[in-house]
């Protein structure tokens, strides 16, 4: 067991990790229509600099387990650092919106890395007794980058460029790698395997499907793109599943679908992102576009949104012990829903910040309440040896559902309104969030199928779901 001075650096290390890969997921947000101007991107160009990053991350978080299971997990979580930092690198020369999109992926891959492995190596450096209390730290970064990313961004924006949102991670991948190296002890598990034709199909069927919802705003739906790879898409994920029934080491195993408590929560997680990410990718554009605010002004004012998570968050989670997830899930997504509903009622071009502020309050209590409780109820679902393989399919849907939500309410918002004008923003924003609110109370009703009461909670299996935020 390492000494308290190496334990130290590995909480440092791994946190810095999870803090450069969680704020990348909020701080473009309140650069959007500063990106969308410089580069001239057009709204599929745009969503795919959200959707690429969130997208990569996805389908590379269970390889990236494996990956550093076989070469080393302090090895790997070094080079997922160095890939994530020349990545952002990459971002912030991007001269282009094809260049930014391309960059974003494979900030995508660097975060599977840093994200996954961090985790492993945080667990793996501490003794069982102690493991709460130091994922608990890991959580603490993490949400304080989730909570601060939209505020980043806009002091970034707004006191200097936005390629500066990415630039800053240069430096810290510059110290963080060595001494990754120097003081984080290495741990391999050589006998791991990965499921190689489950990833490239589960890759590409999902791929094709958001594909289709990006081009539907153009094509329309009736074109013969959109259908083709609809159908592809379809086709894809059918063949996942058939193959995954035949596996010899499936990415899901099938012993974990028969529990139900892993089913609908997976399920609930995936509505739950779908209705959080839509928020984040459309919140900070009308503040700017449609309400006359600076980039720093947006960014001070999502604060309200976002701070939720901080406070409501760890209280969620304590009170679930207690009562169990269901009641806390379902409540949290109804709320948020009804909240976006509210803001979907009120909201008028040029409007003012107080009639963001309700929604923006409330809607924040309602996910930061469900999050946690989604995570923990699919690893409380399960026996102790599938702990990390549920932790990991649940990340991974809770990105899915990020990238598909974000695609499907961006192809509302296309097909109703634009960036013509404020009124024209307002028009497409109507509809998106009355689809982000479908989402959410669609995620309610999943949660209502979660068992009633939680069995006792597995020590590892919380620090896991607690640590998960990070993605």
């Amino acid at each position: 067991m390492l000494d308290a001075r190496h334990r130290r650096w590995v909480i440092v290390l791994t946190s810095i990790g999870s803090f450069m890969a969680a704020i990348d997921t909020l701080v473009v947000s309140t650069a959007i229509p500063t990106i969308r101007g410089d580069l001239h991107a057009s709204l599929p160009q745009v969503e795919w600099t959200v959707n690429a990053y969130n997208l990569s991350l996805a389908v590379l978080l269970v390889p990236a387990a494996v990956l550093g299971d076989r070469l080393g997990r302090a090895r790997s979580y070094a080079a997922g650092i160095a890939l994530f930092a020349l990545a952002s690198i990459g971002c912030a020369l991007a001269d282009g919106p094809g260049l930014l999109i391309a960059m974003r992926a494979i900030q995508g891959a660097g975060g599977a890395l840093v994200l996954t492995l961090g985790l492993a190596l945080l667990t793996s450096a501490f003794p069982a007794e102690r493991r709460g209390e130091a994922v608990g730290l890991y959580s603490a970064v993490t949400g304080i980058a989730v909570a601060c990313g939209p505020l980043v961004g806009g002091l970034v924006v707004g006191g200097l460029d936005w390629q500066w949102i990415f630039w800053v991670n240069a430096p810290i991948g510059l110290v963080a790698v060595p001494l990754v190296l120097r003081y984080v002890p290495e741990a391999r598990v050589p006998d791991s395997t990965l499921d190689l034709p489950g990833v490239l199909l589960l890759a590409a069927g999902c791929f094709s499907l958001v594909w289709a919802l990006v081009r539907s705003t153009t094509e329309g739906w009736g074109s013969g793109e959109v259908v083709g790879t609809v159908v592809a898409g379809a086709a894809l994920l059918a063949g996942f599943v058939a193959w995954e029934r035949y596996a010899a080491r499936p990415l899901i195993p099938g012993r974990l679908l028969a529990r139900r408590g892993f089913v609908a929560g997976n399920v609930a997680a995936f509505l739950t992102l779908a209705s959080l990410f839509s928020a984040v990718f459309f919140y900070g554009q009308l503040l700017q576009f449609a309400f006359g605010d600076s980039a720093l002004e947006a960014g001070l004012r999502l604060m309200a949104w976002t701070g939720t998570f901080i406070v409501v968050a760890p209280i969620a989670g304590n009170l679930a012990d207690r009562i169990g997830e269901r009641p806390l899930l379902v409540v949290g997504l109804a709320v948020q829903g009804l909240a976006m509903l509210w803001f979907a009622a009120t909201v008028t071009a040029g409007g003012d910040y107080l009639d963001a502020l309700g929604p923006f309050v409330v809607g924040g209590v309602g996910v930061s309440m469900a999050v946690p409780c989604g995570q923990s109820a699919v690893v409380a679902a399960v026996e102790d040896r599938d702990v990390g393989t549920a932790s990991g399919v649940n990340a991974t849907m809770r990105e899915l559902g990020g990238v598909f939500g974000v695609a499907l309410t961006v192809a509302v918002f296309g097909a109703h309104g634009g960036y013509a004008s404020p009124e024209d923003f307002v028009d497409g924003f109507v509809p998106a969030m009355v689809t982000a609110a479908t989402l959410s109370l669609a995620g309610a009703l999943a949660g209502l199928a979660l068992p009633a009461r939680r069995r006792a909670p597995v020590t590892a299996g919380t620090s896991a779901a607690a640590a998960s935020m990070a993605s």
